[in-house]
């Protein structure tokens, strides 16, 4: 062996994973390997650009953004680059640009698969970089059918077991090493001015980037932190913890609050509260590359939200978990759809409407879903490719389980295919000109969330939508009429108004007379008063403290809401488990005599707030 490849085969022997191969082996490998040289700032590989060899860096150090700009990571000396798309059919799924001058190993993709093949060892440390299932540390499930409701009821700011631990930014490393060391942390918050938060330092960096590449103790610390971590809200759920940890591949989340950081939680913070049956439902369907794959997972939903139910999940988090599987379906279809058409030529966002846009999913769902386009779209060069991907996707969620919406309110229908300037044109004519097409309109469109691609296009428009509906009276007037055509079901003296003939006869209504009801006064209320949330419940939650609506009114409302929807959930189990579709039509003889006795209160409280709206913003006129 020549002293240049024996060169390279000693550094191969110095890290992990590849010191774990026998010595032939590695000894083998540099015939293999290319070596390329790149400047400082040339970015490597974007996301679904071809990357077919494992990049090994010899010298310099990248940085990793996903498609969105977020800072991932930052790799050094003997990291690797490039290894999703070892599992993802040679396509890079982030962004990666050279922070120094750098030395690079390139190892073909044939060579990778077939260490992976033969050597277990290699394939495990790759895989679950790869994405290829969850984080080791996220695979404790199923453990209780309980389990997921605890996370989805379990607060962030109920995870945080100890006082935060941080070091100012102009520390040095054997300063921060001392302190972890002290206080028994894995990872350290570096903060500038006292409380703002600069960046994060765990023991990892301290192996990888200070260890393994002998750096001075005396450096500062800035130099081996990853700066702007990705936090959480100490309001937000455990659940949503676990998600963020599951999708940016990271193992420690600093709290933040106004600003602020008050806390830090960590893999090991969930595994105590035990791991969901749910994520590995998401972990599934994002390595799925056929919608009838995917409907087979979609298809344990019912079971999945029977069981939520008869834990005692109140529906806010059975909303929330079932919706968590359809955004999963969505967004693998996009990336699949991504595949199979290329790159898309100008950014966008997918955005989901009415209840996946709420987050208030049930085991019966259609779709709701538009395509908002960069204002670089050009009809003529770019319609082709966004009529394709988006038949592409609602044809596959139409195969998964999600139905076609029977207003044709879906990416697929060319109105709801648009670029920025058109849905500005749109929202000013609804808010505008509020006819009866347009307030039907608004129940969906004005309840989105961005589930895929380049969200930012989505905040300038959102903005916009808040600013243009605050305060004004004459659309929401015309909001109220149409609000008030949901009516309840309830009679003057307090007895139930039932369907009448036909297939449901003498049933209720729960979803049109019961649920609607409720997320139209929520949406009526945060609209005037400029709350950006599209969550019923945190529309609410955020209305008590305006003039619109009294902090009485606002509590009573969501305590009917969640009457209302947890009986038509239990009412969809019963129905699960009897083995029938489950539908929104319920016979108030199967309720017991103190389920209808509340049940009628939940409806007077919808009653007594719709009059009082129709009060506070006047009569349209209609």
């Amino acid at each position: 062996m020549s002293l240049e490849l024996k060169e390279i085969s000693d550094f191969l022997k110095q890290h992990h994973p590849f010191d774990l191969l026998p010595d032939d082996v590695i000894n083998a490998l540099p015939k293999r390997l290319t070596a390329r040289y790149f400047r400082k700032g040339t970015k490597v590989l974007s996301p679904e650009q071809q990357c077919l060899h494992l990049h090994i860096i010899r010298t310099g150090g990248t940085e990793t953004r996903d498609p969105d700009g977020q800072l991932l990571a930052r790799l050094g000396e003997g990291e690797c680059f490039g290894v999703r798309a070892m599992f993802r059919n040679g396509k890079a799924a982030n962004n990666i640009t050279m922070l120094e001058d750098s030395l690079v190993y390139l190892l073909p993709e044939k060579d990778f698969h077939d260490l992976a093949g033969k050597y277990p060892q290699f394939n495990y440390f790759f895989e679950q970089m790869g994405g290829a299932r969850l984080r080791s540390g996220m695979q404790l499930l199923e453990k209780r059918d309980d389990d997921q409701l605890k996370l989805m009821s379990i607060r962030v700011s109920d995870l945080i077991a100890r006082d935060l631990v941080s070091i100012d930014i102009g520390a040095s490393i054997l300063e921060a090493g001392k302190l972890m060391s002290a206080e028994r942390v894995s990872c350290l918050l570096i903060t500038q001015n006292g409380d703002k938060v600069a960046g994060i330092m765990t023991d990892r960096d301290l192996r990888n980037r200070v260890v393994a590449e002998a750096r001075s103790f005396d450096e500062p610390v800035t130099n081996i932190m990853t700066p702007n971590p990705i936090s959480i809200g100490p309001d937000d759920y455990a659940f949503d913890a676990l998600l963020t940890m599951t999708r940016h591949n990271v193992r420690h989340l600093p709290v933040m609050k106004d600003g602020k950081a008050i806390g830090m939680i960590t893999t090991n913070n969930l595994l105590a509260r035990q791991s969901l049956s749910a994520v590995h439902m998401v972990g599934r369907i994002r390595k799925m590359t056929r919608p009838a794959d995917m409907a087979k997972v979609i298809a344990q939903v019912p079971e999945l939200l029977s069981n939520l139910i008869e834990a005692g999940a109140t529906s806010r988090n059975a909303g929330h978990i079932v919706t968590t599987l359809s955004d999963a379906a969505t967004s693998r279809l996009l990336q699949l759809a991504e595949e199979k058409f290329g790159p898309p030529p100008v950014p966008y966002v997918w955005m989901a409407g009415g209840s996946q846009g709420r987050q208030e999913q049930t085991a019966l769902s259609d779709q709701d879903n538009c395509l908002i386009l960069d204002d670089a779209y050009d009809p003529d060069q770019h319609g082709d490719y966004f009529k394709s991907l988006a038949d592409y996707v609602c044809d596959g969620l139409d195969t998964v389980g999600y139905v076609y919406c029977p207003g044709e309110m879906m990416a697929k229908t060319a109105e709801w295919r648009q670029p920025v300037r058109v849905w500005q044109q749109y929202f000013n004519k609804w808010i505008e000109q509020p006819e009866p097409k347009a307030l039907m309109l608004c129940s969906v469109w004005f309840d989105l969330r961005p589930i895929h691609g380049t969200r930012s296009i989505f905040e300038d428009l959102h903005r916009m939508i808040i600013t243009k509906a605050k305060g004004n009276r004459i659309f929401l007037a015309y909001m109220v009429g149409n609000a008030l055509t949901h009516h309840v079901p309830l009679g003057f003296f307090k007895n139930f108004v039932m369907v009448r003939g036909g297939e449901h006869d003498r049933t209720l209504d729960m979803k049109h007379n019961g649920v609607v009801p409720i997320v139209d006064l929520a949406r009526i209320h945060a609209l005037a008063n400029g709350v950006d949330a599209v969550n019923t419940y945190e529309r609410l939650e955020a209305a008590m403290t305006f003039p619109s609506i009294s902090k009485q009114g606002a509590s009573d409302l969501l305590d009917a809401f969640e009457f209302i929807s947890i009986t038509r959930l239990k009412h969809q189990v019963r129905q699960i488990r009897n083995g029938d579709r489950p539908d929104n039509f319920l016979h108030p003889e199967s309720l017991s005599a103190f389920e209808r006795t509340h049940l009628k209160d939940a409806f007077s409280v919808i009653k007594n707030l719709q009059t009082a709206l129709e009060n506070a913003f006047g009569k349209s006129g209609t």
